[in-house]
């Protein structure tokens, strides 16, 4: 059976060949190995030919380009030696560059993502032509990946955009669109998608007359024309935002940033060799293996429907009801709002609503360009925002979600006067981050229709969705509210219904113990600094403050009342919400606030904690951390075996999404793998006093018992 082509050859005049990428079977264009050695085949043939004036590479995928290197390709060949990793750099490199020394000019036409080993590919070529579509964009983004451009990004984009250019793009690991691609000279013009072959066939026959492209290739084969002071100036100041940025967490970038500078000074080839040895450090590393796994929750994450049964299709959803108009509410509209979903938005209060219609239209109609609300997005989404107080206005919404205040009772009565307006199929969801989806549908005239939809606030930064499935709710209504999340943007995880859902119950034995650490006389600024150091955004007392303490309290009396055995009721907490210090809306918790500002020490707080806290002791953040995450990955286990979620990715992708759970670590489960279950098992006997939160799991001593992993439970998965 002859083997697929990936690459198609083809004249756009006699003397102007074409080579477009239409990766078989694939949606998008990927470099993997069969395609760069068809493309070698491709240049083999052309090479020899003595009468092309140009060679255009394009793609036929609409809105993509070349999507870069096959991830799995990477992930397979993690364990290979560094010698073999600057093999495969290198040859990679040395078949891109032929581009900038073929016989006739090349040029790039890019009428969609051009991204990664795409984007490197594109710069070997002689100039680029994009599109003005909004997908024609291009990018570096392999520092998300733990690594930096290994195919000779690191030494041409400087040569053609410039030095500090090209720190700022493949630093960042950022996209460009069309029009700052041509502004920095990465684009030698932009056009409208249905004249880019023209306009490369033009720039071909232009730049045959000028021989332009010819002093360029020289040029760029040259060491960068750069003083030692500029070079140095450029040095100190991207580093230390860099630095600023990663916290010294993502060694990628600054090292990226090292290779450029120090490659400025020779020539291309030099740069190259240079750009490899430093590649070879980072493939294959723990953040790189840790980051290439987020990848993979992510590529997961997006084919997930919600269901097994591949027979259920979800519904449409084109207008959305909000109940509440509070921050959530706002943000959940908002978010359906910028889809171009029609919005019936209210709230018991008048003023609320009023503020949140504002705040709605505010939120969507800002254009990042002017740094401020855009009038024409204004006039856009205004006429599909209905503010009522009419319930009888819901009534052709095809998806309700309510998010008032967190009582069992006030939803209920909320349901019980609405659900007789509602159409048939329309379904209805809370947006609770704690109470039962099953409790909550008993009295229900179609419990089927009913669901948790849970948003992390703030809506509009926060990627974790999470779907609660209840006792009756129907497969359909499951595939419709991930269908849903997915089409605004967020990442959609499953949870079959229990107490604090999936982050919620994860966080809370996080938070719990860092009030215990207080107890028994760790002080706060130690607890804080294990956390951020682990590579938490913030620290677990700092998160209190964030979240409020009152909500914690009773969010934790919930789980106490679930899980007595193991939550543990702290004192702490109580005083302070006894006090009214409860967090940032109150303007004092276990910090003062005052503005915008953090929080900031405050004498008065031993006033309230003084008597549950007990006399200094000193813990080495190591001792702290896992004071802090060893106690959350057993409710994770817990999690697994009650089956509340499919599976470990869930858990780590939740935490990730939903926390902010530091990505270089792949993951809580996938950072407990890279320690192992029996060194977990000898980890935690020094915290047996501590009782039941600090046992051993069954799961967990059966992966120690057998050697395997957390990710050996979700292979089948």
């Amino acid at each position: 059976m002859p083997e697929a082509s990936n690459i198609k050859l083809s004249m756009a005049e006699p003397d102007i060949a074409v080579l477009t990428f239409d990766a078989a079977d694939k949606g998008a264009n990927v470099l993997s190995r069969p395609v760069l050695e068809e493309l070698e085949r491709h240049l083999n043939e052309l090479e020899k030919r003595k009468d092309l004036k140009g060679l255009i590479i394009d793609s036929a995928k609409p809105g993509v380009f070349i999507f870069g290197a096959d991830v799995r390709e990477f992930a397979a060949a993690k364990n290979i030696t560094r010698e073999q990793t600057m093999e495969m750099a290198t040859r990679g490199r040395k078949l891109f560059q032929r581009l900038s020394r073929f016989p006739c000019i090349t040029v790039a036409a890019i009428d969609g993502g051009c991204f990664g080993g795409g984007a490197e590919l594109s710069c070997w070529c002689d100039r680029r032509v994009l599109s003005n579509s909004p997908k024609a964009q291009m990018g570096f983004p392999e520092v998300k990946l733990g690594i930096y451009p290994g195919w000779g990004g690191t030494a041409r984009a400087p040569r053609i955009i410039g030095l500090g250019n090209a720190v700022e793009l493949i630093s960042s690991g950022e996209n460009v669109d069309a029009a700052s691609a041509y502004q920095m000279g990465l684009a030698s013009d932009v056009v409208a998608s249905d004249k880019l072959r023209s306009a490369a066939i033009h720039l071909i026959r232009a730049e045959n007359k000028s021989q332009k492209y010819l002093e360029d290739r020289k040029l760029w084969d040259a060491p960068i024309a750069i003083s030692d002071t500029e070079l140095s100036f450029l040095g100190i100041t991207a580093n230390g935002y860099i630095q600023q940025q990663t916290k010294g967490q993502y060694p990628a970038p600054i090292l990226a940033l090292d290779v450029m500078l120090g490659g400025a000074g020779m020539d291309i080839d030099g740069a190259c060799e240079a750009e490899a040895d430093g590649f070879a450090t980072l493939f294959g590393s723990p953040i790189n293996r840790s980051l290439l796994n987020i990848f993979f929750l992510t590529d997961r994450n997006k084919k997930e429907t919600g269901v097994s049964d591949s027979s259920v299709k979800p519904k449409q959803i084109k207008t959305v009801g909000v109940f509440g108009a509070g921050i959530m509410g706002a943000g959940i509209a908002a978010a359906s709002l910028r889809k171009d979903m029609g919005i019936t938005i209210t709230d018991a209060a008048p003023k609320s609503l009023a503020g949140g219609v504002q705040k709605v239209l505010e939120e969507v109609a800002f254009n990042k360009a002017v740094r401020g609300v855009d009038p024409q997005r204004m006039l856009k989404y205004a006429p599909m925002v209905n503010a009522t107080t009419t319930d009888t206005e819901f009534g052709q919404c095809d998806l309700i979600i309510e998010a008032i205040i967190e009582k069992p009772e006030a939803k209920q009565e909320l349901y019980a006067r609405i659900e007789p307006h509602l159409k048939p199929d329309c379904i209805l969801a809370s947006n609770t981050s704690a109470i039962s989806i099953t409790r909550l549908a008993e009295g229900l005239k179609r419990p089927d229709k009913f669901c948790g939809i849970h948003f992390f606030n703030p809506v509009r930064k926060m990627p974790l969705v999470e779907i609660i499935r209840g006792a009756k709710t129907s497969d359909e209504t499951i595939a419709t509210a991930v269908a849903y999340a997915k089409s605004i943007g967020k990442s959609p995880i499953v949870v079959n219904d229990g107490p604090g859902f999936l982050v919620n119950r994860l966080l809370l034995p996080y938070m719990t113990e860092s009030l215990e650490l207080l107890r028994e006389g760790v002080e706060i600024k130690s607890v804080e600094r294990a956390a951020k150091s682990f590579g938490m955004p913030m620290g677990p007392i700092t998160l209190y403050d964030v979240v409020g303490l009152d909500t914690c309290y009773h969010a934790g009396a919930v789980m106490k009342e679930a899980f007595p055995d193991r939550v543990v009721e702290s004192p702490i907490l109580t005083a302070m919400v006894k006090a009214g210090r409860i967090g940032q809306k109150a303007g004092v918790g276990f910090f003062a606030y005052g503005g915008r500002g953090a929080g900031t020490p405050d004498p008065k707080l031993m006033d309230v904690i003084g008597p549950h806290v007990g006399d200094k002791i000193k813990m080495t953040d190591e001792q702290i951390q896992h004071r802090l995450f060893l106690p959350m990955v057993l409710e994770a286990t817990r999690i697994l075996a009650e089956k509340k979620v499919a599976a470990p990715q869930d858990v780590d992708l939740g935490l990730i999404f939903g926390t902010g759970f530091p990505p270089f670590k792949g993951g809580l489960l996938f950072w407990a793998d890279t320690i192992g279950a029996a060194k977990i098992v000898e980890l935690l006997k020094p915290f047996e006093a501590l009782g039941e939160r600090y046992k051993p799991t069954p799961m967990l001593l059966d992966l120690a018992k057998s050697g395997k992993g957390f990710y050996d439970l979700g292979k089948a998965s």
